[in-house]
């Protein structure tokens, strides 16, 4: 089906920019000589006084022969030159056909060749840009559909064996088996209460219920929530908010979101004796709030990856210690969504993560 298409299109741009072109050439040469050159021919036989009409007609015939085999040659060369030049200019369209072919059928490593510089090289760059982010959505699909069914796979096989055991007779009804039970039950309820969030924050932009808000009064209101979490792990906090702090404009339960879960995993990551620190940067275009605690420092390479969902700089963590890793992720998609961004610092002191939002009447 390939060779076809672009066959039509080399014959059919071929037929278009040559043939024409090379017709109004030669019908243009051949009334100049037969109006122009032939009446200029017969006054200068009229001057010499030779008998003008049977030179003139051989004048004529001897011009029409050259003219005609002169007007094939220069056509079948401007065909060749043009059929080389225009199949050269199509050859980065047919690679991009056989690419889309190729993406299509599932293989996003497809990349497409450019050495041009002009429109068809800057439809070959956004080609390519696009089978970059198919790739990275692709991947991001298999590794979170990998991801969950591992999350799941280890509470539901403890529950499987708590229940054979019970069912065999092996452990006794006993009040420490059941609570085992919920333990593991909670774990499934915990995990399917991330994803319903993570779905929630993926369509937050479409659902934003916003309003007037005061970015210290949210941090406030989790700090007091979280404020035992933290003192039983002696954990010390410092925050830093300044009253007169850039107001914005937001879905207040949906920053509350975000910034639970950036307490939540300060706290997790928090040494007992630790320290957090929450400040902020104030100024005209918005206002950026940062949540720094010590603690093992975030290798540079894992640091452009945490916000990832299921990402763990420890692939070896469980659940249970560290969480399914949507909590960073669910930050990242509610903070987008208002129109901010989010990143993290970490050296061998403390780590340092983030957010940005535009100030009320600057949403983008």
């Amino acid at each position: 089906m390939k060779e076809p298409i672009k066959q039509r299109l080399l014959w059919k741009l071929l037929l278009v920019n040559v043939v024409p072109v090379i017709a109004v050439v030669v019908l243009t040469i051949w009334l100049a000589i037969d109006r122009l050159a032939a009446n200029y021919f017969m006054v200068l036989m009229d001057d010499y006084m030779i008998e003008p009409v049977e030179t003139h007609r051989a004048f004529l015939t001897a011009i029409n022969y050259y003219l005609l085999w002169a007007s094939l040659a220069g056509l079948l060369l401007a065909l060749l030159l043009s059929y080389l030049l225009t199949r050269r200019v199509l050859r980065p369209l047919s690679q991009m056909v056989t690419a889309t072919r190729e993406v299509a059928a599932g293989n996003f490593a497809t990349r497409i060749e450019i050495k041009v510089n002009d429109e068809v090289g800057e439809l070959g760059s956004a080609f390519n840009c696009m089978a970059d982010s198919l790739e990275r959505v692709e991947k991001l699909r298999k590794t979170m559909v990998a991801d969950v069914a591992h999350e799941l796979r280890t509470p539901l096989t403890n529950l499987r064996g708590y229940l054979e055991g019970l069912s065999d007779g092996i452990l006794p009804p006993e009040k420490q088996t059941f609570v085992m039970l919920q333990k593991e039950n909670l774990r499934l309820v915990h995990l399917v209460e991330d994803l319903q969030q993570l779905a929630k924050a993926d369509a937050a932009d479409a659902y934003l219920n916003r309003r007037d808000l005061d970015v210290g009064d949210l941090i406030g209101e989790m700090l007091a929530l979280y404020r035992p979490n933290f003192e039983e792990k002696e954990i010390s906090i410092s925050c830093t908010i300044p009253p007169q702090a850039t107001r914005i404009n937001g879905d207040h339960d949906k920053l509350l979101q975000a910034v639970r879960n950036l307490l939540e995993n300060a706290w997790k990551y928090t040494p007992t004796g630790g320290r957090l620190t929450v400040s902020s940067v104030d100024s005209a275009a918005g206002i950026k709030v940062a949540f720094a605690n010590n603690g093992a420092p975030i290798a540079a390479d894992d640091l452009p990856l945490i916000f990832e969902r299921f990402y763990r700089t420890d692939a070896s963590r469980s659940r249970e210690a560290g969480g399914a890793g949507l909590g960073l992720a669910i930050v990242k998609q509610i903070i987008e969504a208002h129109g901010g961004k989010v990143g993290a610092e970490s050296d061998a002191s403390r780590t340092c993560i983030w957010f940005w939002l535009p100030g009320k009447g600057r949403e983008a």
